[in-house]
């Protein structure tokens, strides 16, 4: 059966706007901060970039590919294809987590930029092996919790950022995001439905630029193609400085592991029947690719199918944007696709497929499980807290003489914080307390939480104290609640789930004995 899906849809241009403006945000981030540490432009524009977008370049193709895969399965023309980039999230932990800690301690680009394929390449290969249990794990895990988590992802993630971008400049930022909820949320239309979001990207360009807000750079456009064969042969010299980082590149994988399985379950919930392994078979090759080729951080599957699928994407926009970054990055075209965007452009993307998210998280989940998604969704608030002071701190710390007491914060104790500096945030009010602990696997945190509620709600306490043990031993293992992997007897958490576990256990053998719950309670 031929593929029904039309060559391309208007729809697809929210798509590309969403794909390109997003991922172009990261990499500026990418770009700003190994300009940062030092590395020079020939490996950051030669390099780095270049394996980034041929990393996204397959992706593309390959999510456009099982689209039309999947139209063909089901005869439809409304598949909407899985939107997949740079994961931000495992970005911040990438850089700031290994890249980081291996300039402080190298201080040589090369070195560092070996060692940082290195934590990519094992990172694709982690994503990789994740294939082989999604299946099951998607079947396992109740849906509350798995899209709970993922609004959780998106609101803090996304929703924020989108709406501090806009009033980070309001002048610009405001008119946009106003012309483009018009279009998104209310589904007003121009003559010959021309949607306001479509009007709010171009005139949002134009409006800019007229205000001197954008400009056209192209001092750093040029032909950068790395050669596979000498990153090869640097990825291999890299695996012997990236071994005491692999327990921050494996915890970031498995959530990018994760992270994957939450996003398709949600195009599942969407409409768009995608199988789960062959997504995280994609997201690992092309991890490994993007290494093989220079690229130092991870490719996901990401937030936003459902929104994308509300506005009538196809499958286009996923090669196109994917062929775009690609030569973009090849071509050394970053600078300029930039610097005529203004962020106001990326954070309406950012609003709407944030709040298509969470919305979708209550709409597709029964009213009773309501209370699973909202704890679900709260273990991502203290990533989003750690992520922002953590870069805060490497900030002031890289700065010529630090921050007076922040001076002593360095790449060694970024990883996690020492006691000290947890200590003297709390001391000073703030809301830290806990928070490094629930950071540390925070999205897996967030499905065992929100998993156990849906649980308990369902009176299946059994099931619920399973959840509880399975928490105890990825405690035990440093997998959640841990800034390093390693082996935790002792660990306060692991002990904490075990008890939940003991006790839930306990209760089960009590159901239809001495401990009852009426079938028909409500706790709203």
């Amino acid at each position: 059966m031929k593929s029904k899906i039309p060559f391309f849809r208007d729809g697809d241009v929210g798509g590309l706007v969403y794909m390109i403006a997003n991922n172009i945000v990261n990499y500026i981030i990418v770009i700003a901060t190994l300009q940062g540490f030092e590395w020079p432009d020939y490996i950051i524009y030669g390099r780095v970039i270049p394996g980034m977008s041929i990393g996204l370049l397959a992706g593309g193709f390959y999510y456009a590919y099982m689209a039309h895969k999947l139209s063909n399965k089901t005869g439809r023309s409304d598949v909407t294809a899985l939107p997949s980039g740079i994961s931000t999230p495992a970005m911040f932990v990438i850089l700031f987590g290994v890249i980081s800690p291996l300039h402080y301690a190298i201080m040589d680009p090369e070195t560092e930029w070996a060692a940082a394929t290195a934590a990519c390449f094992i990172g694709g290969f982690v994503e990789f092996l994740g294939g082989f249990i999604g299946p099951w794990v998607k079947k396992h895990i109740p849906r509350a919790a798995l899209l709970g988590t993922i609004a959780g992802v998106g609101f803090i993630w996304m929703a924020t950022q989108g709406v501090f971008d806009v009033f980070g400049d309001p002048v610009v930022g405001l008119p946009i995001l106003a012309v483009a909820m018009l279009g998104l949320f209310a589904g007003y239309a121009f003559p010959k439905k021309i949607s306001p979001f479509l009007v709010a990207i171009i005139g949002g360009m134009v409006y800019a630029f007229c205000l001197g807000r954008t400009s056209f750079d192209f001092s750093s456009v040029g032909f950068y193609f790395p050669n596979p064969v000498n990153t090869i042969q640097s990825i291999i010299n890299g695996f012997a400085y990236v071994a005491p980082y692999l327990a921050v590149v494996i915890p970031v994988e498995i959530y990018n592991f994760v992270e994957t399985m939450d996003n398709v379950e949600s195009a599942n919930a969407a409409g768009d029947e995608y199988n789960v392994r062959e997504a995280q078979f994609a997201d690992g090759i092309c991890t490994m690719l993007s290494a093989i080729f220079g690229g130092v951080v991870p490719n996901t599957v990401w937030l936003g199918h459902a929104g994308l699928k509300k506005g009538e994407a196809g499958a286009s926009y996923s090669w196109i944007s994917g062929l775009v970054l690609g030569l973009a990055g090849v071509l050394g075209l970053f600078s300029v696709l930039s610097s005529i965007m203004p962020a106001a452009v990326a954070a309406i993307t950012f609003l709407w497929c944030a709040g298509v998210m969470v919305a979708q998280a209550f709409k597709e989940c029964k009213p009773k499980h309501y209370a699973a998604i909202a704890i679900a969704m709260v273990p991502s608030i203290a990533d989003y807290l750690f992520t922002q002071v953590e870069a805060a701190l490497a900030t002031g710390s890289m700065m010529e003489g630090g921050w007076g007491i922040w001076s002593d914060v360095t790449a060694d104790n970024l990883k996690g914080f020492d006691d000290a500096v947890n200590e003297l945030l709390i001391v000073n009010g703030a809301m830290w307390n806990g928070v490094p602990a629930v950071k540390s696997g925070a999205i897996i945190i967030g499905i065992l939480l929100g998993a156990m509620t849906v649980f308990m709600i369902d009176k299946k306490l059994k099931s619920a104290g399973i959840v509880a043990l399975c928490g105890a031993v990825l405690s035990l293992f440093g997998f959640i609640h841990h800034a390093q992997l390693g082996f935790y007897i002792t660990s306060p958490f692991m002990i904490g789930w075990l008890i939940v576990a003991v006790i839930l256990f306990i209760l089960a053998s009590g159901e239809g004995k001495w401990f009852n719950a009426p079938d028909d309670f409500e706790y709203v």
